[in-house]
């Protein structure tokens, strides 16, 4: 027997682990600026994330690391500004973190307090879990990443699935264990086995959001340029692309420059 769906007006932390255990799936999708936050929003996504991934698709950047603090804010200042519905989760990027657990403290502090997020998101388990009690005994949530955690992609050499073995499979489920116990209100497992995901989201009480990492978790996180193909160099196996927006843009704007170049642009009726 189906149960109705509640209609929620804002969704909040406490709203997503409702939705896991009425068996509602989770969309998540990243943003970072006013205009495709306000687009996201509108078309009824559950969550936001503000990414350190903006400095691959906004700045170019081979990596998430060169990121700074300064600049998340700035991405989640203006997202926040656009959205009505969602919950908007801010990455705690590269080095603002990691260290120093006051340091951890006092950057997601500036993330809430100059940005106005709701949540802040923290990448790896029990080598940073001080980090974590700090910040949730200060009052601020936090969603966990375990799985291809990619501030570390130095350590592990590649992007390749993580989590193949049996020994990283235990650790991810203990880690993800521990995270819930800290009071995590979620947890994102990046490329990992569809299987061992399984396990993961069967374990925990707080909601799974995953990217390649399968169907038996409790929701779904993409990168907003990836599905809309506005980027068409990157295609991993767990990308559907929605839109070809990458042609279908590069295709207008090649038409407006012809339409400058011929003076059909603007015509009488585009002029005062």
């Amino acid at each position: 027997m189906s149960v109705a769906k509640k209609d929620y007006k804002r969704i909040t932390t406490r709203s997503l682990i409702e939705m896991k255990s009425q068996g509602e799936k989770i969309s998540m999708l990243t943003a970072y600026d006013f205009t495709m936050a306000k687009i996201v929003d509108s078309a009824g996504i559950d969550v936001i994330l503000v990414g350190d991934s903006a400095s691959n698709v906004m700045a170019g950047h081979e990596t998430t690391l060169p990121i700074t603090l300064d600049q998340m804010i700035y991405h989640a200042s203006s997202v926040v500004r656009a959205i009505n519905r969602a919950l908007v989760v801010v990455d705690l990027p590269f080095g603002s973190y990691q260290s120093d657990s006051k340091e951890a403290l006092r950057s997601a502090i500036r993330i809430m307090k100059e940005s106005g997020g709701h949540a802040v998101k923290l990448e790896g388990g029990r080598e940073i879990k001080d980090s974590i009690k700090k910040i949730l005994n200060a009052g601020i949530p936090v969603m966990g990443h375990l799985g291809l955690t990619p501030q570390s992609i130095y350590k592990f050499g590649t992007y390749n699935v993580r989590a193949k073995e049996n020994a990283e499979a235990e650790k991810l489920i203990e880690d993800a264990i521990m995270l819930e116990k800290l009071g995590c209100f979620a947890l994102v497992c990046e490329k990992i086995p569809a299987e061992l995901a399984k396990r993961v989201a069967e374990s925990i009480s707080i909601p799974v959001i995953g990217i390649g990492a399968g169907s038996d978790v409790d929701g779904q996180v993409l990168v907003i340029h990836d599905m809309l193909g506005m980027n068409n160099e990157f295609s991993p196996r767990f990308l559907r692309r929605y839109l070809n927006l990458y042609d279908q843009m590069t295709a207008a704007i090649s038409q407006y420059v012809s339409d400058v170049k011929s003076v059909d642009f603007p015509n009488a009726g585009e002029q005062y």
